[in-house]
């Protein structure tokens, strides 16, 4: 009977892990539009490099997310 709780437990971690994921991703997508509009105006093309890098990392983090979460409980 415990067991069933915590299988519930691993279910929930990872749909919130998920969620952070996904709101990383939206900060980060903002974050290379800032890049983008402030390389525009004239800013150093480094902040486009290091914006698309932290959206990069957040997309990676979310794949990996979604990837542990469909796959079944690991023995």
């Amino acid at each position: 009977m415990l067991s069933g709780f915590v299988v519930d437990d691993v279910h929930v971690a990872h749909r919130i892990s998920i969620l952070i994921s996904v709101f990383g991703v939206l900060v980060s997508m903002a974050l290379l539009m800032l890049a983008i509009r402030e390389y525009r105006t004239g800013a150093s093309a480094v902040w486009i490099g290091a914006g698309a890098a932290i959206f990069l990392s957040a997309l990676y983090a979310l794949v990996q997310d979604v990837r542990r979460s469909r796959t079944g409980p690991s023995a």
